[in-house]
């Protein structure tokens, strides 16, 4: 089933499996006490398989694990499976993606959130600060000139809720945004013209496509969900398109981003930076060359992470939950043929 209406029927009194990583979500009290549910049971990656069997709804807490995949032949009753994040790649392993089992996102938690953290890095780049503070922690007094933020153009690649609030916020300050989605189209109310997300010359009928808009972007924004279309995207054709002075900002899935061949094209100078918020691999370890590469920004996957963004992630499951108990539809279903919520 991977319909995106699809409505999962609760039995009676269900039982909710929390699959937990170091923390449990803020105020699970209220998931513990839940008049509708039958049994609350929490597990590590390590418990899931012994506690899996007999499970209704899996809420997957710990963010970004694999662990479900590992433990799926213990998946006797599963009907629903609801992920703390927007990303849901972990979760789309040919099991679950087969199944009827429906998978629902945090989707619309992040959006205001990281559309914020890039608005930062764009200007933090434009305007120069991170030498300025270099230059403060060593007492330098070295004018410089910086750039205008107003009148460059963006290309955000991901035309979702978060990619939205992302070009909301970069035309606010005067920038020009184009976007880059699964097919070309114009007459988009937040991007104009949308690029399809393919480095061939000519899209499937004659759209536009990101070789034509790779070129002239200032900034070009990763906010698209990994998929197999996406994974790689940006490799060293991509960033051989980019313009010398251009930054590349990912704040999506590290392996959207081929790291060889970022680092390669940071090290010659042949784009002027990059900010990364997501990795192949994560931790990125101290010897990764990325942490001291010129232009080079890195952070500990913390885009979307505000104060209370545990909180909101409980209340948009607790919505869910009350959905999924009296039968209605539930809030961002997963196609999971396509690994994202459509629309």
């Amino acid at each position: 089933m991977n319909s995106s209406t699809a409505t999962p029927s609760a039995p009676d009194r269900p039982r909710l499996l929390v699959l937990r990583g170091d923390d449990l979500p803020p105020g699970h009290e209220r998931i513990d006490d839940h008049p509708g549910l039958g049994e609350v049971v929490y597990a590590t990656a390590d418990e899931l398989p012994a506690k899996l069997p007999g499970t209704d709804a899996l809420l997957v807490w710990d963010l970004f694990t694999e662990a479900l995949s590992d433990s799926w032949t213990k998946a006797d009753s599963l009907r629903w499976v609801h992920a703390a994040t927007t990303g849901v790649d972990n979760l789309m392993f040919p099991g679950l993606v087969d199944s009827d089992v429906v998978v629902t996102n945090s989707r619309g938690v992040f959006d205001e959130h990281i559309a914020e953290y890039v608005l930062g890095l764009v200007i933090s780049f434009a305007k120069d600060f991170h030498r300025t503070w270099e230059y403060q922690h060593d007492r330098l007094w070295k004018h410089r000139e910086t750039e205008r933020v107003t009148g460059k153009r963006a290309l955000v690649v991901g035309t979702g809720p978060i990619g939205r609030a992302i070009a909301h916020k970069l035309q606010a300050v005067g920038m020009e945004v184009r976007g880059s989605g699964s097919r070309a189209r114009d007459g988009d109310p937040d991007f104009g013209s949308v690029a399809e997300s393919t480095l061939a010359e000519r899209a499937r009928g004659g759209g536009n496509t990101l070789h034509t808009e790779v070129p002239e972007a200032d900034y070009v924004v990763i906010a698209a969900p990994l998929t197999e279309a996406t994974h790689g995207l940006v490799d060293r054709h991509f960033l051989d398109l980019m313009k010398p002075t251009a930054r590349l900002i990912n704040i999506a899935r590290g392996p959207i981003v081929v790291q060889s061949d970022l680092v390669a094209a940071l090290d010659r100078g042949s784009i002027a930076g990059a900010a990364l918020d997501v990795f192949e691999r994560e931790p990125l370890k101290a010897i990764n060359p990325l942490w001291g590469l010129p232009g080079s920004v890195v952070s500990p996957h913390m885009s979307g992470d505000v104060v209370g963004w545990r909180e909101d992630l409980v209340e948009l499951f607790l919505d869910n939950l009350a959905r999924y108990l009296d039968g209605r539809e539930l809030r961002n279903v997963v196609d999971k043929s396509r690994g994202y919520v459509p629309g």
